[in-house]
């Protein structure tokens, strides 16, 4: 799809600024590799400069900065959703399978399918199982005994839903994602270790997106839960009876042991470790690599390993890289200490 570039302003809900209202946009672009016909955006001013060298047609900047460009400006409050909104309106959706129920998918005759449902290739919908109205349904899904897909639903290729597990409205789940399988659990009984029955499942909310490779345990009894508008990257494990508030975002390879509740609003980044049968408060925030093993309060930012407040961290983080001064110093002092015997 192509718009104006008054078009794109008005679409966005933003104000143009300069150039010509008639430019025709195309795609989007990054402002250092744009060319004439595409939009970009500035968020982050350390790159204002290139304002003056970019080809694009457009950018989408924050209407809280007086700015010029080589091109025209849409001014909005907040460029990074300006720019969403744009991309969204040029770029069309991703491909989707056929409509309909493919020749090769396997459909148990108790499950019920919703109007509008697409089943892509090899496919499997095992007994009772049921998937709402114009849920879209990739090939190569599993989809378990007694399992609830709800409306508007996207699983892509290569998804496992087990038995019993319980999906809302509008959900994505991308690639080779698992959810459902047994949490972690055993018992030694002196010479082996007996598994512990996982007999919970998982519920997820309404506007919940999984990436690709994440795994969800389901409870050893109640439920893992997942609360509605979270986000959760690619290769994220979340361990049995987990509980997660709305609107979290759990960024890639974090890993979430059993039993530990996380709130609403909560941001854990990258490569993070919780600890099991912990809690982290509303609105708190995990740095990269953190390493959690005691409760974070609501709102508070916590960083390093063991995780600790985020001043703290920061602190820590000086005091390490003032080691090798601290070192130097020590050895002029034990110079100046040895000159001193001598001259005794």
């Amino acid at each position: 799809m192509a718009l104006t570039v008054e078009q794109l302003a008005k679409h966005i809900g933003g104000t143009l600024v300069g150039g010509d209202p008639n430019t025709l946009i195309l795609k989007p672009a990054s402002i250092d590799t744009a060319e004439a016909g595409d939009v970009t955006f500035l968020s982050n001013m350390k790159y204002a400069p290139l304002l003056n060298t970019t080809k694009a047609g457009v950018c989408i900047v924050s209407d809280t900065n007086d700015l010029t460009a080589n091109c025209a400006l849409i001014k909005v409050k907040n460029p990074d959703l300006g720019f969403t909104l744009a991309v969204s309106a040029l770029v069309p959706l991703p491909p989707r399978p056929d409509s309909g129920i493919h020749s090769t998918a396997v459909i148990h005759p108790s499950a019920k399918l919703g109007e509008g449902v697409t089943v892509g290739a090899l496919s499997v919908i095992e007994a009772n199982a049921v998937i709402g109205k114009n849920t879209v349904i990739h090939s190569n899904v599993t989809v378990g005994n007694g399992a609830v897909v709800g409306e508007s639903c996207l699983l892509y290729p290569g998804v496992v839903l087990y038995h019993q597990i319980r999906l809302g409205n509008r959900v994505i789940i991308h690639s080779n994602a698992v959810i459902g399988s047994d949490g972690f659990g055993y018992v030694f009984d002196g010479r082996d270790h007996i598994k512990i029955p996982q007999v919970g499942t998982v519920e997820i909310g309404d506007d919940v997106e999984i990436g690709a490779g994440t795994t969800i345990d389901r409870a050893r009894f109640g439920k893992t839960q997942i609360g509605g508008g979270t986000k959760i990257d690619n290769v994220v494990q979340v361990g049995h009876n987990v509980t997660i508030g709305s609107k979290s975002i759990i960024v890639a390879q974090v890993g979430i042991a059993g039993s530990t509740h996380i709130g609403s609003g909560v941001v854990v980044a990258g490569q993070a470790g919780i600890s099991g049968h912990i809690k982290i408060g509303d609105g708190a925030k995990v740095v990269g690599r953190a390493g959690v093993s005691k409760n974070i309060p609501a709102g508070e930012s916590w960083g390093g390993e063991p995780a600790k407040p985020y001043a703290d961290f920061i602190d820590e983080l000086r005091n390490i890289k003032s080691i090798g001064g601290l070192r130097k110093r020590i050895k002029e002092l034990e110079a100046i200490v040895d000159e001193l015997r001598k001259s005794k």
